[in-house]
């Protein structure tokens, strides 16, 4: 016998608090800094061009209560040797006055939560320890 559907509440995550535009340039300048003096000297020190995909840039994008960290890639492929894209490796969302989520972009395209609750000093402190959420 076919089991019947059943109406439930649905499980979602919850959405980052957006800040006001004061807050918002604190958390931009500070994660700005952070990839200019800790993830460009670090793992992008020079651009080394290969036969494939190769990484020429790490920047970052702030969006609806949430800062990505993203690194360019430029092909040298034949068929398509100029052409570039973007791949977040990273994210912090804003959850509250001083309060993150740190999320790790997954190989599957999926944000994985990793750390709740943390100050935006302790994130960006965890960014550079934590191997998993370093760029590729």
């Amino acid at each position: 016998m076919a089991r019947k559907k059943q109406w439930g509440p649905r499980m979602t995550a919850p959405r980052p608090a957006v800040p006001n535009g004061v807050e918002k340039q604190v958390i931009v300048t500070a994660c700005e800094a952070f990839i200019r003096d800790v993830l460009k000297p670090r793992f992008l020190p020079q651009i080394r061009p290969i036969e494939w995909n190769y990484v020429v840039d790490i920047n970052g994008a702030w969006a609806a209560g949430r800062y990505r960290f993203i690194q360019r890639y430029r092909s040298a492929m034949e068929h398509n040797r100029v052409e570039e894209f973007d791949t977040p490796f990273a994210r912090i969302d804003r959850m509250g006055r001083d309060s993150f989520d740190i999320y790790w972009m997954r190989h599957t395209g999926k944000w994985w939560r990793l750390h709740t609750g943390v100050t935006l000093v302790e994130a960006l402190r965890i960014l550079e320890t934590d191997g998993i959420l370093h760029p590729v």
